[in-house]
């Protein structure tokens, strides 16, 4: 039986951390704050947002919420975002997309500040990613695939890790991660020529291709690491991952659930970016 690992544990370990940050700089008179910026009332964004504003209480963190409505313009959000990027109150901003049809996605990301770009969409927080200078934050799910395989102890140094799946939310920003820890990453997608014998190949696989079934018992071995970063819905309603969970758990050496895995750690990511914000711009006297 494969270990589970499970999202909980990590999440704690962060918020561990982060409350003991978040202490010592509101000790400095330094209070980490969050924007959290929504257009619209789309379900799951207002669901992520109260998730994200209950962990940042949890560790001290500072929310604020900026709400436009749906018909808002393109103007008045970057309007927004432009306040947000000369307020020295507000230190990391989350902005849920995706945006109403009407806007340009890119031209609206790249508005803010990559040092208050706490969940890595503008493209100079990517690019930092990709080059390792350390201009902003990494999106905070590819952060959260790192976190377990850590806390779960997983041998990064040399291994082959394939990762199934190339968005900019996870696929490519996570295996630039992988690699900067000394992995050998191949990235692969659904038009991979002997995608089979890739992911059989692998020590680590990361499934990311938001599709359930991605990844079944004939795409894996014994003795591999899995973390499923899909989240789909079955035929009877329910939350599963790219992983057939239940065919492939028997045969690998650790994987992570859906729901309870990635999805659990996320939010601690977000409040630690933003008290590292918060750290980074202290420390420059700012």
């Amino acid at each position: 039986m494969a270990i589970l690992m499970k999202g909980a544990p990590v999440a704690a370990a962060i918020n561990d951390r982060t409350r003991q940050d978040c202490a010592y700089l509101r000790s400095q008179g330094v209070i980490p704050t969050l924007a959290l910026v929504r257009v619209g009332e789309n379900d799951a964004d207002v669901y992520y947002e109260r998730a994200a504003m209950k962990r940042c209480e949890s560790v001290g963190v500072e929310t604020r919420n900026i709400i436009l409505r749906e018909s808002a313009s393109e103007e008045e959000l970057i309007a927004a975002l432009r306040d947000l990027n000369e307020d020295r109150t507000v230190h990391g901003v989350l902005l849920f997309r995706p945006l109403p049809k009407h806007m340009d996605d890119a031209r609206v990301r790249n508005t803010l500040s990559p040092e208050k770009d706490v969940d890595g969409i503008t493209e100079a927080s990517l690019g930092g990613i990709f080059t390792g200078s350390g201009v902003g934050y990494a999106p905070c799910t590819a952060r959260s695939v790192m976190e377990i395989l850590d806390y779960y102890g997983a041998q990064l140094e040399g291994a082959r890790a394939v990762v199934l799946g190339r968005s900019l939310v996870v696929g490519k920003p996570v295996s630039q991660l992988l690699m900067a820890r000394n992995a050998t990453v191949t990235v692969c997608h659904r038009r991979t020529r002997e995608l089979k014998e890739e992911l059989r190949r692998a020590d680590i696989i990361v499934a990311a291709a938001g599709s359930r079934g991605s990844v079944t018992i004939g795409h894996v071995c014994p003795g591999q690491v899995i973390v499923d970063v899909g989240i789909n819905t079955d035929e009877n309603g329910r939350m599963v991952g790219d992983v057939d969970f239940e065919d492939v758990e028997p045969f690998v050496s650790a994987i992570t659930p859906v729901p309870g895995g990635v999805g659990a750690v996320t939010t601690s990511v977000l409040a630690s970016h933003t008290v590292a914000a918060a750290k980074a711009r202290w420390a420059r006297g700012l």
